[in-house]
């Protein structure tokens, strides 16, 4: 299992952790690719019934953070801002808006 954190625009958001199938995560991230946005992953023209069926089950499997060993993914919902950020959709190559390194 994989471990996904949501981060969510929504106020009440809590950035839950959640155990996916490594099916499940590679339907949400391409090969090489650790960050995803809700929106991108529906338009890659994916069976969206397969995709709700898989979001359906990963939401029924909340990591308590606390007990995690890891996190391998980053999915946003709501953030488009985000997105000039991860240009290649790593975590670890995100940029500034003006394009430095984050890290």
């Amino acid at each position: 299992m994989k471990n996904i954190q949501v981060i969510d625009g929504a106020v009440n958001c809590v950035y839950e952790l959640l155990a996916a199938t490594d099916e499940e995560f590679s339907l949400i991230f391409p090969a090489g690719q650790d960050v995803a946005f809700i929106d991108e992953v529906y338009e890659r023209g994916l069976d969206e019934a397969t995709l709700n069926s898989a979001f359906k089950a990963l939401w029924t499997r909340r990591v308590v953070k606390a007990q995690a060993m890891g996190i391998h993914g980053l999915l946003f919902y709501q953030l488009d801002e985000k997105k000039p950020n991860y240009p290649s959709r790593r975590d670890e190559e995100a940029v500034n808006p003006g394009g430095s390194r984050l890290r």
